[in-house]
């Protein structure tokens, strides 16, 4: 057993499952080209139950070293889900698991330190996210109910239901032909000044509500690149160390100064 966790925990055998995955996704990406399954289509499936046996293999050795912890350890659980997925039969009723074999590439996310900690500050920021979602969510609903009264007899294929209008919100916040496909019409009906009550939207979602967003899930990446870096030491342990090494250095100075004083000639010590 010690032999095999020193195998799994090696770097190099991370590295490996990392080119392991990059490979599966080449080859899984290769399979939606039909010319190239023409071409080399047997070699492809090859490829993939070669590596997803290696990634069985995996698993497996990682649950026996591991054990229980295994389980307790969310990364481990969504490899485990990932790989899982491929080995369900893709029959009629479950096609659909076939094409989500490609879920094995996001395995690059527990492989990778860098990916992971990103993951784990966009997690982090979930509750916050939260709370800004609703704030923005309350926003298209007043503003839904506000473009549906005045101008859904207008056009009624763009504000004739609050639906209708929540989908043409969106398309304003993402600024996906506002002026030409929403305000110039508006504007044709006679509402002149409609151009300030969508401008007036698109400033408080895209230019705030969206900001708020991204200032969220920055502070929380940073907080959890700050948890992966080693903490600074304790003041009081930083000068006791200081302490230790300067002795260090005074003694070995004393030791260098007691050997140029042995090699001197006796003289040049008398007249020293």
């Amino acid at each position: 057993m010690a032999k095999l966790r020193a195998l799994i925990e090696h770097p190099r055998f991370e590295t490996a499952i990392v080119v392991l995955i990059v490979i599966n996704a080449i080859s899984l990406g290769l399979e939606t080209s039909p010319t190239v399954m023409a071409q080399i289509g047997g070699l492809l499936t090859t490829i993939d139950h070669v590596i997803l046996t290696i990634f069985v293999a995996e698993i497996i050795a990682r649950i026996a070293v591991k054990r229980g912890a295994f389980f307790r350890d969310p990364w481990s659980l969504f490899d485990l889900f990932v790989v899982s997925i491929a080995l369900v039969p893709a029959t009629d009723s479950l096609s659909v698991l076939r094409a989500l074999r490609i879920l094995r590439v996001l395995r690059l996310v527990t492989a990778v330190p860098s990916l992971r900690r990103v993951v784990g500050g966009l997690i982090a920021a979930m509750p916050g996210m939260g709370s800004i979602g609703l704030l923005l969510g309350l926003i298209f609903y007043v503003f839904a109910v506000i473009v549906t009264k005045l101008y859904g007899q207008a056009l009624p294929d763009h504000f004739g239901s609050i639906g209708a209008s929540t989908y043409t919100l969106f398309q304003a916040m993402t600024f996906d032909d506002w002026s030409g496909g929403i305000v110039k019409p508006l504007t044709e009906k006679g509402f002149t000044y409609s151009w300030f009550v969508l401008i007036t939207f698109m400033v408080i979602t895209a230019f705030m509500a969206l900001n708020l967003f991204i200032g969220v899930v920055v502070t929380a990446l940073d907080a959890e690149t700050d948890e992966g870096q080693p903490k600074l030491t304790h003041p009081a342990g930083a000068e006791a160390e200081l302490r230790a090494r300067l002795d260090t250095i005074v003694a070995e100075l004393s030791l260098v100064r007691g050997e140029l004083a042995r090699l001197r000639p006796p003289g040049e010590a008398g007249g020293g």
